[in-house]
């Protein structure tokens, strides 16, 4: 059987600076309506839950730096 290609959100770590994001804090982890963004503390890189992503885009679409993007597992 074969497997579907499925899609997940990941950060481009080069191009994330959540310091540009009002307060520190990031925008794509706001957007997130599942809440698998997680931002420990403002100014810090979000880290995703991409096994648990439904690849919504939200996310990707409140980057302002396009720092995440949809990725085919």
């Amino acid at each position: 059987m074969m497997q579907m290609a499925r899609k997940m959100a990941l950060v481009d770590y080069d191009r994330c600076h959540p310091e540009a994001c009002e307060g520190g804090v990031c925008l794509a982890e706001r957007a997130c309506p599942s809440g698998l963004l997680r931002q420990e503390a403002p100014h810090e890189i979000p880290m995703p839950e991409p096994s648990f992503c439904r690849a919504c885009g939200e996310c990707v679409r409140a980057c302002p730096q396009q720092a995440i993007r949809l990725y085919s597992s």
